[in-house]
């Protein structure tokens, strides 16, 4: 009579709070955020941003006692090492690098809100909640959680890319980027459905184990299935052919989100392409192996060619560069993926170490812009020509991001990171795609180098007025992503030690 009862106790979970704290943190704040903001009046709506800085700050800190990366919750009663969230390294890692980056741009976003006059309110919620998705990403290990969470990260970025009312730039880039990633969550919940029909399960480890023993009337589903699901994150990825909506799209959004979707949404978006591809589709690594070596191939090329093209005098031109750079340096990042698939999945710190340099110079390159905006709106890369002479600290903060993403001393940290992905691809057998990396470095030299040569150069015209002091909030995201790339450049191990060893669990 007692089996039964044991049965159903088997069945009830405990839950693992700590372990989902960093996420449901984020979660909890927005809530509270949203309600908050039916109550205080309007002179006090910089409260809310004040708010939404210290729950992600808390967020980030609750990472520290999870260092150990040995939690798991939510698993299977019948399969314990089938669970649907675990906080190992790699989920850690990614979701530091979300946090932390929410936060810069959270503190970008404080005098931003208040002087483009943009809701507080919905502005912060949709913030906080795209960050707890980001966040839950990387820990997700089941398909289901997986596309969930990708697209509670991606669903509040389009209210965030059209939040500025009556600009109509802004709404034609929110409308793309909808369409082109509800295309993509289309795409690759039709390949999950084929993938779940061909194993009978959605966790990523048993997807894993039935897909090396598919039966024969079942491959081509499965398959297709893999290849689909790819094609859906690829979108995520901005890689080529699918990266058609980002220039547009950052460039109508306000500047801390097009930094926030330049980091953070690329982030979310490679992190759901390595799960899916070196834990759950192992066994179809010949498929998806030489198909990201070629995209990587394409993304890097047309990204840094674009990025060339850009016109100094032409408005947005300093954001669209931004944009094509983040392309091309995609395509960098693709590399370690693709040569998982031919050396092994400890291949993945190597994208994961050149993340964390690109995160912290790319969010430090947008806090620049974001200053320079104040006064010279058309965020024109002409307009930086003897930013030095004006804002002496701003151009060196700028001149060494610029640096770090070539490559070029001292930006040490960007050098060395090129240097992992390259020996990644050297490694897994892929010369020609580390020869198709290293010409695209030289091209991206010439523009980095241009940008960063205008900096120092005299001014056209004296500058007129007193110039306007900057808001400490963006002095304070500038000092930190600047300290962050110095410390990283002088001390690179503290990253690129991800790079030699597995972030997940044997």
């Amino acid at each position: 009579m007692t089996a039964p009862h044991t049965t159903a106790a088997s069945l009830v979970q405990s839950v693992d709070w700590l372990a989902i704290t960093p996420v449901v943190l984020p979660a909890a704040v927005a809530l509270v955020v949203l309600v908050a903001d039916l109550f205080v009046p309007q002179r006090r709506k910089p409260l809310l941003g004040w708010l939404s800085v210290a729950g992600l700050a808390a967020a980030t800190a609750t990472l520290i006692p999870l260092r150990a990366g040995d939690r798991a919750t939510f698993c299977l009663a019948t399969d314990p090492g089938a669970c649907s969230y675990t906080a190992d390294h790699f989920a850690l890692v990614i979701q530091f690098l979300v946090l932390a980056g929410a936060l810069v741009t959270a503190l970008l976003s404080v005098t931003a809100v208040r002087d483009a006059r943009m809701p507080a309110g919905e502005y912060w919620f949709l913030l906080l909640s795209s960050a707890a998705g980001a966040a839950l990403l990387p820990a997700s290990r089941d398909l289901a959680t997986l596309i969930v969470a990708l697209e509670v990260a991606s669903l509040p970025a389009f209210a965030l890319v059209g939040m500025r009312r009556g600009d109509r730039l802004s709404s034609e880039a929110a409308l793309k980027f909808f369409l082109s990633s509800v295309t993509a969550t289309a795409v690759s919940l039709m390949g999950v459905s084929f993938v779940y029909a061909a194993t009978g399960s959605l966790h990523l480890t048993q997807v894993a184990d039935r897909l090396e023993d598919v039966p024969g009337q079942l491959d081509t589903l499965a398959m297709a299935g893999v290849a689909l699901t790819l094609v859906g994150f690829a979108f995520k990825t901005a890689a080529v052919p699918f990266h058609f909506w980002v220039p547009d799209t950052y460039v109508g959004a306000p500047l801390p989100i097009a930094g926030y979707l330049s980091v953070i949404g690329k982030a979310v978006g490679f992190t759901g392409l390595i799960l899916v591809t070196v834990i759950a589709f192992p066994a179809y690594s010949d498929v998806w192996g030489p198909a990201l070596a070629v995209l990587a191939a394409l993304t890097m090329t047309l990204g840094n060619s674009a990025a060339v093209r850009q016109h100094a005098d032409r408005p947005n031109s300093a954001v669209r560069l931004l944009a094509w750079s983040s392309v091309g340096q995609a395509g960098y990042l693709l590399v370690p993926i693709a040569a998982a698939a031919y050396s092994g999945r400890d291949q993945i710190g190597s994208t994961v170490a050149y993340a964390l340099m690109y995160g912290a110079v790319n969010l430090g390159a947008f806090a620049v812009a974001a200053l320079v905006a104040r006064t010279k709106p058309q965020n024109r890369i002409s307009d930086y020509r003897g930013l030095y002479a004006q804002r002496p600290a701003a151009a060196l903060a700028l001149a060494f991001f610029l640096l770090c993403l070539a490559g070029l001393p001292p930006g040490l940290i960007g050098l060395f990171a090129k240097v992992t992905v390259f020996r990644s691809a050297v490694d897994a057998g892929l010369g020609w795609l580390a020869v198709v990396m290293a010409v695209n470095v030289v091209i991206a030299l010439y523009y980095y180098l241009r940008w960063t040569a205008l900096l120092f150069r005299a001014p056209q015209a004296p500058a007129e007025g007193v110039r306007t002091k900057a808001p400490w909030p963006v002095s304070v995201a500038i000092a930190v992503t600047a300290v962050v790339a110095v410390v990283l450049s002088g001390a690179p191990q503290l990253v690129l030690r991800f790079a030699s060893g597995s972030l997940f669990p044997l």
